[in-house]
């Protein structure tokens, strides 16, 4: 065979060969990280969905499908900035921060609910003279802003007379209040489920929680993925929401209550703070995975505190963010209807 021919055999070959593509990455990603950097996130259904391996077994069957979990220090302004450069497709995020990439143009589709109504709690240390919020007027409180705690603080203040230019506030993660707390470097702090740790060993004192108070002044935390992801992989994006709310079901559950506190746990934080953040609440009204009328209200009631306490510069048109689809889906394929409660724009549950 003369060279020529052998060469152009070899070129019809190559040619007729089957192409093998790159398997598709599905890049998730969280707005938080483990203590450490553990890569286990907490008190999210997302974060069960990771760690009990729910996605995992979602695609175990699909090779061209490479799961990659993602966790972000920089909580999440840090997923903000990776969703606006094309560097996740899904992502769990909390409220503000959501609300603020919306308004800066990240175009993404809220798929479903995955940490509902979130208590919010103020420390101070166990001496102080401090007993209600109208008492910190002039002190040093801490907050963690642009995360979705920071929503939630005006409006306390505003029902109890104060607004946030009473206050002497010091952005502080929620690691840094903590130690800045117990230190007696702050008066008190805002925070999350972690400031119930330091209650315990007795070096701060609770004098507020939103349990007690409207479920407006909570936080919420959603799941998203990109538009231009969900465009292209439209049955991927709803295997992920399937795989999550799969999940959800798990975790509503009062028989897995205190396995869904120790899954958590992985993360660093101790399955006695969920269990005590958790306290006179069940597991499924916090774990929900609806996209409800309280959610929506929600979400729109906090584009417009955001605009009015300046965190963002412009009106947020939120028509078209939500994408229940995917959810409805998954709740009826997996016969799941019924185990959530809906609840109307003021929080309470609807009736059927």
């Amino acid at each position: 065979m003369k060279f020529s021919s052998l060469v152009l055999a070899l070129l019809s070959a190559i040619a007729a060969a089957p192409a093998w593509a790159e398997p598709l990455p599905v890049r998730i990603a969280f707005s938080q990280v483990g203590v450490d950097g553990r890569q286990f996130a907490g008190l999210q259904t997302t974060a069960i969905a990771h760690a009990r391996g729910y996605l995992e077994q979602e695609f175990k069957n699909d090779p061209d499908i490479k799961l990659e979990f993602i966790f972000f220090k920089g909580a999440g302004p840090a997923t903000n900035e990776a969703a606006a450069n094309g560097q996740i497709d899904f992502y769990s995020q909390g409220d503000l921060p959501s609300i603020v990439g919306r308004a800066a143009g990240i175009k993404s589709k809220l798929l479903l609910n995955v940490a509902a109504r979130q208590p919010r709690y103020v420390a101070v240390r166990p001496e102080s003279d401090l007993r209600t919020i109208g008492e910190l007027r002039g002190r040093k409180v801490a907050q963690h802003r642009g995360t979705n705690l920071t929503l939630s603080v005006p409006k306390i203040l505003a029902a109890n007379g104060l607004t946030e230019r009473d206050i002497k506030f010091i952005n502080m993660d929620n690691a840094t209040a903590v130690a800045a707390l117990a230190t007696g470097n702050i008066d008190a702090a805002f925070g999350t489920q972690q400031l119930l740790e330091l209650e315990r060993k007795g070096i701060a004192r609770i004098i507020y929680s939103t349990k007690n108070d409207s479920p407006t002044f909570t936080s919420n935390s959603a799941f998203f993925v990109t538009e231009n992801f969900e465009s292209r992989h439209p049955e991927v994006t709803y295997r992920v929401v399937r795989a999550i709310v799969k999940a959800a079901a798990w975790a509503s559950d009062e028989r897995n209550r205190e396995a869904v506190f120790e899954t958590w746990a992985l993360s660093g934080v101790p399955a006695a703070n969920y269990r005590a953040d958790f306290e006179g609440q069940t597991v499924k009204n916090r774990n929900s995975p609806l996209i409800d009328d309280f959610l929506v209200n929600f979400y729109k009631d906090q584009a417009v505190a955001a605009k009015n306490f300046g965190y963002i510069r412009r009106d947020v048109d939120l028509n078209g963010w939500f994408e229940p689809k995917y959810l409805d889906r998954a709740i009826k394929e997996q016969k799941f209807a019924g185990i959530w409660d809906a609840y109307d724009a003021r929080g309470a549950v609807k009736a059927d």
